[in-house]
């Protein structure tokens, strides 16, 4: 049975200015240039002035503000807009289609200049160049594409020879026997970088050292230690390896040497990466006297301004007598670009006292360590902590934390890099976590490679200094840190 009744719910929702602003917000400095040029290209009413070859109007009218009302109306009932035919003006502008024409005319084709950017050969595109060379028939040269396509990114085949025959058979309509696979994938594993086509990476080291000087012992001996005992290799018993080989200390270092020269992802090697990550800092530290003095960078803060044309056209249509449906498009549509400009620059001031309002309480907070640049003076902080201090949503403090750099006399730093956790001492004082780590980073580095330590006397090690942490703990931090377990650190 259908029934209707009425309903009263309270729904938070977001406006759209607000989901604009949360937007800009996110957005680290090096995007923040591309983001408004998008704006600037979608809305013709949003001017910057670092590009027009305008004249300050401030300097063109030094008595009067040029954001006065009073201002904006003595100058509609110019001539030049006296003169102004609507019908010319919707006639040159679609209205439905503004952007795409704005694009066009915009701007001459001298003045858009792109970056030129380099053509580089993809690691599959080098084995097919490869393979183009080689005098195979049909057959086999369209079981070699086969075998290059199905090979992974680090360049290891990973798939089964008898699941590569079977996609000649149904897709390519090629016939193949496992064995004719097998032989074409010896070619394959001819190719550079060395030791592609390798099916794990036992077989790719053995293809890399097949390929020097064999009768150089000590590539002799490399070539058993892999072929043989490549498990007591990556798990440093070298000890075993002594004893198996019949090896002195120098000759097992030596091999040792000439394995670790190996490349265990050749597909890698072939890849350069020409995109390289640019950061470009948000805030800016200076140290002047024991003072600190924290700026903006200036790339945040965009001289855009509502253009003066638009808003003198707006009032021009606003006071037509007459209206005609012409007419009435065109003073909605100028009045939402008129809008949207205004809202893109609020949202643009509102990030830049958002960003200097979170700074400036991460700076305070963190006073000593911007002082020093010693990790050990990190005080624990998270999210909430700064929330609280601006008064602010956790969340937008998560937002400005997250892909915002600030630089100082010490280096550069992610804003997230200061948050941690809080560990008590025994004498009770709470200290960051990024403490415990960087001694637990030091001990590490001064260890003795040949008896590095284990995690239980580094927990005492800690223990002595007077941070009380369990030995997990330590583990955990040690693998946060990229730090091998103590027998892999073990060296020669």
């Amino acid at each position: 049975m259908l029934r209707q009744n009425l309903q009263q719910k309270l729904l938070q929702k977001l406006s759209p200015q607000q989901i604009q602003f949360i937007k800009l917000l996110q957005v680290p400095t090096v995007s923040l240039d591309a983001r408004i040029k998008e704006e600037l290209e979608e809305n013709p009413a949003l001017e910057d002035l670092s590009l027009t070859n305008m004249a300050d109007p401030v300097e063109e009218y030094p008595d009067r503000d040029p954001d006065d009302d009073n201002f904006n109306k003595e100058e509609s009932g110019s001539e030049e807009f006296d003169e102004f035919n609507i019908d010319e003006y919707l006639q040159e502008d679609n209205l439905n289609d503004y952007g795409s024409k704005y694009d066009q005319n915009g701007d001459d084709d001298e003045e858009r200049k792109e970056m030129p950017i380099a053509i580089q050969s993809s690691f599959f595109d080098n084995l097919q160049n490869q393979l183009d060379l080689l005098p195979l028939s049909d057959k086999d040269f369209r079981i070699c594409q086969q075998i290059i396509g199905s090979l992974d990114d680090d360049g290891y085949l990973r798939r089964p020879i008898m699941s590569i025959t079977d996609d000649l058979a149904f897709s390519q309509n090629v016939m193949a026997e496992d064995e004719e696979v097998e032989d074409m994938l010896k070619v394959v594993q001819s190719f550079d970088p060395a030791g592609v086509g390798a099916r794990d990476l036992q077989e790719c080291l053995l293809i890399q050292l097949r390929r020097k000087d064999i009768n150089i012992p000590v590539i002799r001996k490399a070539i058993q230690v892999v072929e043989h005992y490549l498990d007591e290799f990556t798990r440093k018993h070298y000890e075993k390896l002594e004893k198996s080989l019949n090896l002195h200390d120098d000759e097992l270092k030596e091999i040792v040497a000439e394995i670790l020269k190996l490349n265990p992802k050749p597909g890698d090697s072939s890849e350069v990466n020409t995109k390289q990550m640019q950061v470009i800092p948000d805030f800016h530290i200076r140290n002047s006297d024991g003072v600190l003095i924290l700026t903006l960078n200036a790339k945040n803060a965009p001289e855009l301004r509502v253009s003066r044309s638009y808003q003198d056209m707006f009032q021009h249509y606003d006071k037509a007598a007459q209206r005609d449906k012409k007419l009435k498009e065109a003073v909605q549509f100028v009045k939402q670009k008129l809008d949207s400009a205004k809202w893109f620059i609020d949202a643009i001031k509102q990030r830049q006292q958002t960003l200097l309002k979170t700074m400036n309480a991460i700076m305070h907070y963190q006073y000593d360590f911007f002082l020093t640049g010693d990790e050990k003076n990190l005080r624990p902080m998270i999210l909430k902590d700064i929330a609280d201090k601006i008064g602010m949503d956790i969340s937008t403090v998560s937002r400005v934390a997250n892909s915002k750099y600030v630089q100082t006399e010490h280096g550069t730093y992610l804003l997230k890099s200061f948050f941690s956790e809080a560990i008590q001492t025994e004498s009770g004082e709470e200290v960051s976590n990024k403490e415990v780590k960087k001694i637990l980073e030091e001990n590490i580095a001064k260890e003795d490679k040949l008896h590095p330590l284990a995690d239980e006397k580094l927990t005492d090690i800690l223990k002595d200094a007077g941070y009380n942490i369990a030995r997990r703990t330590v583990a955990k931090y040690r693998e946060q840190l990229n730090i091998p377990v103590a027998r892999l650190r073990k060296e020669l």
